[in-house]
């Protein structure tokens, strides 16, 4: 385990930057944002996984190791309006191919995060990154409950819920936590919402019938339909301990988020998936973030980076039930 330490990097807090306003009460988050360490007080701790070759593996479009920093950037300048921190916790990075080494660091390092009592939110990277986000909690939670039942909520048009035994990459994560909640002798609660039936094969479907998937296609969201899929998540929350929520940015139109692996060809809007967020950040059970799939090289004026910024900012919004 010490050697994988080699792949995590400390704060760069000269990311963090932005304009300073004069007026009193009107910082932005590079204002508030601190470097993380053991013994900081309880509140957000933002981490990169500048990791792609998941996506490499998956015959997408390479990139998204960069995908961090340009998240933080566009979070720097943003307002603030928290109450409590919110710190920059480093990244780890991928050495050439060794996706599962950088997966194992990044589950130590959350791990430690929870520990202390923080929510961590995990900038992307490929999607990949979610088994690292897995390891993390999972371990976390192992050690202090015998059967922890964990919502895992992913927005995202693919399953990723591939066949790991071929190739472990980007389009495996969850067919791997399912695998791991089974060993483990812990119910797998997973919800996929945003899918395009375009983009997964009938396989990939079968298996999420056999998982017993919460499945939600693009199309079904509509205005006539936004309550009753609110509901459908609500009754899965309620039924769960904890709730992992992962973003891809890949579940957002092109139009939006065209700085992706993968860009959508439909997606599903913003103003459709606020209600989903809204009741996950109220629910007083969400215990990791992560945004994967942002791809500077392939951005436009920014809008992946900006959209994922703004998520950030909305999820961390400070409600009752949710300290941090």
């Amino acid at each position: 385990m010490a050697d994988s330490a080699i792949d995590m990097t400390t704060s760069d807090m000269t990311v963090w930057r932005g304009r300073v306003d004069p007026e009193p009460d009107s910082d932005r988050w590079h204002q508030r944002v601190q470097a993380y360490g053991t013994d900081s007080e309880k509140g957000v701790v933002i981490t990169g996984f500048a990791c792609d070759a998941g996506v490499a593996r998956n015959q997408g479009r390479s990139g998204a190791a960069e995908g961090p920093t340009a998240i933080r950037r566009a979070l720097a300048p943003l307002a603030w309006h928290r109450d409590a921190p919110a710190y920059d916790g480093g990244d780890v990075h991928c050495q050439d191919d060794d996706m599962e080494r950088a997966q194992a660091t990044m589950g130590q390092h959350l791990a430690r995060i929870l520990d202390a009592g923080h929510l961590p939110i995990v900038l992307g990277g490929g999607h990949e990154m979610a088994f690292a986000s897995w390891s993390g909690l999972s371990h976390h939670l192992a050690e202090r409950e015998r059967r922890p039942i964990v919502a895992i909520i992913n927005l995202d048009a693919h399953f990723d819920l591939r066949d790991p035994s071929h190739v472990r990459s980007s389009g495996t994560p969850f067919t791997q936590i399912a695998e791991d909640c089974a060993q483990r002798r812990w119910p797998f609660r997973y919800a996929c919402l945003g899918v395009s039936q375009a983009a997964n094969t009938r396989a990939l479907f079968q298996r999420a019938e056999r998982l017993k998937v919460l499945v939600r296609q693009d199309h079904e969201f509509r205005d006539e339909h936004i309550h009753a899929i609110k509901r459908d998540v609500q009754r899965l929350v309620t039924s769960c301990d904890h709730v992992y929520l992962s973003i891809d940015m890949d579940v957002f139109p092109a139009s939006d988020a065209p700085g992706v692996s993968a860009p959508a060809a439909r997606g599903v809007a913003l103003s459709h998936l606020e209600p989903i967020l809204e009741c996950l950040r109220t629910s007083g059970k969400l215990r990791l973030i992560d945004i994967a799939e942002v791809n500077p090289s392939h951005d436009i004026d920014q809008r992946t980076a900006r959209l994922a910024a703004r998520l950030i900012h909305q999820l961390t919004r400070p409600s009752l039930g949710n300290p941090a």
